[in-house]
């Protein structure tokens, strides 16, 4: 599809009102539509080569589990993140999304292999059970790698945190079924997507013992305490404090983690392997020196690696693959690499943002590529997302009781908790100081209608933007829950700031006002 200066690429003109996936594939031009497909390919033949041995409890599991049918829409998922990119960026893009991918094809496999709703009369799915320990999705499995001779597994994860972002309408029949049990319909989706899940009971049975958080709110203790009990398995529950900068806490920290390593030791008579865990911590710190470069080319004038692919990779490769998967360092490597290469391009020609964003504060799961939108709608690159900015210190290689303070920092600064605890330093102050070190101009503010973390801060906020001369953009959303504020009303809350206070025209006027209420 070339660029026109009158319509863009008109981009909006891929998606129909009665459609739930785009009318048709994206012209990129013969060489980057060639690499598009050909990428396409490839994760369908990982897919197949993944899902494979599982075939015939796929197959049940396709009648068994909602969730699990959403899944087949994985590649119009990583199509509509590449939609409207050339170039470098489309090649960063389809890497770093197909790291995530085949992880989450792996748990997949290891959900379906598992299952004794699936696999009732297996002995090898019971033996497997044996072995895994099942965790709350909000919390990391980074301390399995001590125990390589067993598998952890974020149960929440598959049927509502990352299939929510694959497919919007995913979560909404778990909500509803929770809401007509009780629940008031002003909780967040999350926790109530997950309850509703246990009320339906869609969950495979794959675990022998439960690992059980406090993170990030009110909401997940509560859908915590309802799960523990429709698991019914022996469990543990990490508590990370709540005023994590204070080193007061630490101690503390460290005895309720370690708390968990004797847990997993009595209920599977092993001992934990320091040797296995410290090549994981090498992993980790080598997955966060790469993240950090990232950073640091996109606070340049010529950022790279932007919007869900930074955002979605990083949130992916802490807090789920958790070190565990060596193929995450292999694909950063290749993507580093690349970087440099697209780096120099940008530089020779020139190439710089029309506007520079950040995100801040809890993103819409039902609208993943939002940043993508505004960037082929108005050239707005996003340089980083809160969300992204989870534990990137450096973890100790070699002192036992250091790894685990810094582990233990680690697990305070998760998803959706890194910012948004600790007090209002972590929220308020250091969005400043990332709009000065990424030198962006721009904050997309989400706004998610259901949390209560931010909204007191809101007046702050807006403020204190204003004495920085910081576009605050506030754009509400309700997290797993498209039917409170809309796609389309997201956009036009951006549509209005850009064109009433920037006064700016659009690159592609068609992405102004299109319907994509019913797209997965």
């Amino acid at each position: 599809m070339a660029y026109d200066p009158k319509t863009g690429k008109g981009l909006g003109d891929l998606y129909s009102a009665e459609h739930r996936c785009t009318k048709r594939r994206e012209w990129k031009g013969l060489k980057d539509t060639l690499y598009d497909y050909g990428c396409w390919l490839r994760l369908l033949g990982m897919l197949g080569c993944k899902l494979g041995p599982v075939l015939p409890q796929f197959f049940r599991g396709l009648k068994r589990y909602r969730w699990l049918v959403s899944y087949i829409t994985t590649p119009a998922f990583l199509d509509r993140h590449t939609i409207g990119l050339r170039g470098y960026e489309l090649r960063y893009t389809h890497q770093q999304f197909y790291a995530v991918l085949q992880n989450s094809a792996g748990m997949i496999r290891d959900l379906l292999e598992r299952d004794e709703n699936l696999n009732p009369n297996s002995k090898k799915a019971a033996e497997l059970r044996s072995k895994t320990v099942i965790f709350d999705e909000m919390m990391p499995i980074q301390i399995m790698n001590g125990f390589p001779t067993l598998k952890g597994i974020p149960i929440q994860m598959a049927p509502i945190f990352v299939v929510g972002e694959v497919d919007q309408q995913a979560n909404i029949y778990y909500i509803d079924a929770i809401e007509h049990y009780g629940l008031a319909s002003d909780v967040c989706p999350l926790p109530a997507a997950e309850a509703g899940c246990c009320v339906v009971d869609d969950y495979p049975k794959v675990g022998a013992a439960y690992v059980s958080s406090s993170m990030p709110c009110d909401g997940s203790v509560a859908s915590t305490m309802y799960s523990n009990r429709y698991f019914k398995l022996p469990n543990y529950q990490i508590t990370p404090p709540q005023r994590f900068n204070e080193p007061e806490v630490q101690e503390y920290a460290v005895k309720n983690l370690w708390g968990c390593v004797e847990f997993i030791e009595k209920q599977f008579n092993v001992k934990f392997d320091w040797d296995a865990f410290f090549e994981g911590v090498k992993r980790y710190n080598k997955e966060s020196d790469y993240m950090i470069e990232k950073w640091d080319v996109n606070c340049t004038d010529y950022p790279q690696i932007c919007g869900a692919a930074l955002a979605l990779h990083r949130e992916y490769e802490m807090q789920i693959a958790s070190s565990l998967d060596p193929k995450m360092c292999k694909y950063d490597a290749k993507v580093n690499k690349l970087m440099k290469k697209g780096y120099a391009h940008s530089v020779e020609t020139d190439d710089k943002p029309r506007y520079r964003a950040i995100v801040w504060s809890c993103p819409a799961h039902y609208y993943s590529n939002f940043t993508y939108w505004a960037q082929n709608c108005w050239g707005i690159k996003t340089l980083v997302d809160m969300e992204c900015m989870l534990a990137y210190h450096h973890y100790d290689e070699h002192d036992k009781k250091k790894v685990l303070v810094d582990m233990a920092r680690g697990y305070e600064r998760m998803t959706m908790r890194s910012h948004s605890n600790g007090g209002y330093v972590n929220a308020l102050d250091e969005c400043w100081k990332m709009c000065e070190k990424f030198n962006a101009n721009i904050v997309f503010m989400y706004n998610h209608v259901s949390c209560k973390n931010f909204a007191g801060l809101q007046g702050l906020f807006e403020e204190q933007a204003r004495e920085r001369g910081i576009h605050l953009i506030w754009i509400e959303h309700d997290l797993m829950d498209p039917r409170t504020v809309s796609r389309k009303a997201m956009r036009d809350r951006v549509n209005r700031y850009m064109t009433t206070v920037f006064r700016a025209e659009p690159l592609d006027p068609t992405l102004v006002d299109y319907d994509d209420d019913l797209t997965w």
